[in-house]
């Protein structure tokens, strides 16, 4: 530990630390108005926890606050007044000795543990009793200014190669809706069943499955591996209820469970190329249910659609795909590999901020 430093329990530092309440049933809107307009906080990340607006404020100093359910650990400074509602935890921090925005990065680098099997969650007495590291004020501050920098950093380059992995995957499916759409000599338009004929898997009770080499497809793909199989491969499958529109090409044989469909018949058209071909076809249009989304194959089989007639074309269009499908998994691992790098060099930075190692250099990339 640096010297001038300490170690104190989160509880031993903060002015508050308290769960939030009930949101108050008649005094709350969905809505912002000129009544209702303190906004109501709630656990998770979508819109930074907003849960919606009342007319009462419970803090008024600026403070953190931690998801307990859901994302747990997630935090977010709130410096205007607001209400905390339930599944969240307020920390207001003594600004005497703890700067509201290093307390905002150590929380961030905490692995934290939770209580509840069932419900994972954080309680108030056990964020009192995580250790943090405490330097003088002026260190903190100098700190927090230099992670500010480096995260700045980091994100844009994050950001960068989040753009790059998704135009990655654009050009692939551009490129497949394009092979399907440019019709050329030789193709024909039938109704769907004659091209291809959707079934529903088979039920399979857990207590039935037995480890094995053979893949259990269910909407979402390969989920595990049993001793038995009910279709011979190469297959392709989608989801028939819950997960809509992801297809798959099995190359075992397998047994599709009662939540996917898979090809029952093929009509001697080449298998990879009916892969190809569900992939760009839309079938979350034929799903229904509020709930539980559900592919209704009956609703699929009489659409009208355009199909090249000949093996060599599909074959040909396949062996297309193949390549740049290839390639494309090339550029996907390379930028999702830079994406974890880069949330790797977080934690590391963090790691060096608290053990009083931090220096200007950590802000070039």
């Amino acid at each position: 530990m640096k010297q001038g430093w300490e170690i104190k329990k989160l509880g031993e530092v903060c002015e508050e630390l308290f769960a939030g309440g009930d949101v108050p049933k008649n005094n709350s809107s969905k809505i912002e108005s000129d009544v209702f307009n303190i906004p109501i906080f709630s656990n998770g990340e979508k819109n930074k926890g907003l849960y919606g607006y009342t007319n009462v404020a419970r803090v008024t100093k600026p403070s953190l606050t931690i998801s307990a359910r859901g994302t747990i650990g997630y935090s977010e400074i709130r410096e205007k007044p607001y209400y905390p509602a339930i599944r969240l935890i307020v920390v207001i921090p003594n600004t005497d000795i703890l700067n509201l925005y290093f307390l905002k990065y150590v929380i961030s680098g905490i692995a934290f543990t939770h209580s509840g099997s069932s419900i994972p969650q954080l309680t108030v007495p056990m964020i009192k009793g995580y250790s943090i590291p405490l330097p003088p004020l002026p260190e903190q501050k100098r700190i927090v200014a230099i992670l500010d920098k480096a995260f700045a950093a980091i994100d844009k380059a994050k950001a960068n190669a989040e753009q790059n992995l998704k135009n990655a995957k654009e050009l692939f499916e551009s490129y497949l809706q394009g092979m399907f759409e440019n019709k050329g000599e030789g193709w024909e338009e039938k109704k769907f069943n004659e091209i291809c004929v959707l079934q529903r898997g088979f039920d399979l009770p857990t207590r039935l499955r037995n480890k094995g080499g053979f893949p259990l497809v269910s909407s979402n793909g390969i989920t595990d591996r049993i001793d038995q199989w009910k279709i011979k491969a190469p297959g392709v499958a989608t989801g028939r209820s819950g997960t809509i529109g992801k297809v798959h090409f099995i190359e075992e044989d397998f047994w599709p469970l009662n939540t996917a469909l898979y090809i029952k018949e093929f009509h001697n058209n080449f298998e990879k190329c009916i892969y190809y071909f569900l992939k760009q076809f839309d079938l979350n249009r034929y799903s229904s249910g509020a709930g539980v989304p559900t592919l209704n194959r009956n609703n699929v089989h009489g659409e009208m659609v355009w199909f090249p007639k000949s093996l060599k074309t599909q074959k040909t269009i396949v062996k297309k795909l193949n390549a740049l499908s290839a390639k494309t998994k090339k550029l996907e691992a390379i930028y999702q590999q830079k994406v974890d790098n880069l949330e790797e060099l977080k934690k590391s930075v963090l790691q060096k901020a608290f053990n009083g190692e931090l220096t200007e250099k950590e802000i070039a990339l």
